[in-house]
């Protein structure tokens, strides 16, 4: 069976298709086979980047690797048996046919909560949640007393999350290992980012999940996207300076695989 990665965050503007597109990308360089799931039906950035990239490839006339991408199929109200619910049928068929095909699924949920996004949490081997570097998101885990800044108990995500750990429980499946990455960790406000740090580290303990950096803010990221690259392929295409910068953003994706602690996986890359 497929290791299911799940990305999740209920709040926009995190970095999940981001994230997404990077470890996809960065396991199917290591040789894995990868598929790819985007739950969000309006935007479906995940989806866009994979077409953008097999765009470019077409374009360019070159092979990258990349995640074999199935949109979620369509199934007609009248074929759902009474008392199933059409987007869990949906969601199934697509892990179902993925499953055997590949080694890791990837799946990008939206930033909000939907009946597939839920489903997908309960199915996550490992589930990672990309976070901007602010108690604006860690708002996002946890509430905090607006006085002394104390946490008083775990936000609607986080419960959500409980939730899809007692069904894997209940269904004699393995925990979930839940990883917050902090992304966009700005290199001021030093006082700030240690208050968010310390913050993480307590919530975690209290609630089950690890701490690890992600990706900085960088410009190349939004320029990447239009094209479907990744930072790891700016050496195969010629179309990006391997400046400082970037050398040092290729450490983030790598740092982060290896953070995952996924079955077989040491990126090397």
């Amino acid at each position: 069976m497929a290791y299911i990665i799940v990305v999740g965050n209920e709040k926009g503007g995190s970095g999940k298709s981001t994230t997404t597109m990077h470890l996809a990308t960065a396991l199917a360089r290591m040789g894995h086979r990868v598929g790819g799931l985007d739950l969000d039906l309006r935007q479906r950035s995940f989806g866009r980047y994979v077409e953008n990239r097999e765009s470019f490839c077409v374009r360019e006339g070159i092979h990258l690797p990349m995640p074999i991408y199935l949109p979620l199929p369509e199934i007609a109200e009248g074929d759902v048996p009474e008392g199933q619910n059409i987007y869990d049928l949906r969601l199934d068929a697509a892990v179902s046919e993925l499953d055997e095909k590949v080694d890791f699924l990837l799946i990008d949920c939206p930033g909000s909560h939907t009946r597939l996004s839920q489903l997908a949490h309960s199915m996550a081997d490992t589930l990672v949640t990309p976070l901007n570097d602010s108690f604006i998101d860690f708002d996002l885990l946890a509430r905090l007393d607006a006085g002394t800044g104390a946490i008083i108990g775990p936000s609607i995500y986080s419960e959500m999350v409980w939730n899809a750990r007692q069904l894997r429980a209940q269904a004699g499946l393995k925990p979930i290992d839940w990883l917050v990455i902090r992304n966009r960790m700005g290199r001021q406000q030093m006082h700030n980012k240690k208050r968010v740090g310390d913050a993480l580290r307590e919530l975690s303990q209290r609630i089950g999940f690890r701490v690890a950096p992600g990706f900085a803010e960088r410009v190349i990221f939004r320029e990447l996207f239009p094209r479907g690259l990744t930072l790891l392929d700016l050496r195969d295409t010629g179309t990006g300076a391997l400046s400082l910068s970037n050398i040092a953003a290729r450490q983030e994706v790598r740092d982060l695989v290896n953070a995952l602690k996924l079955p077989g996986v040491r990126a090397d890359f």
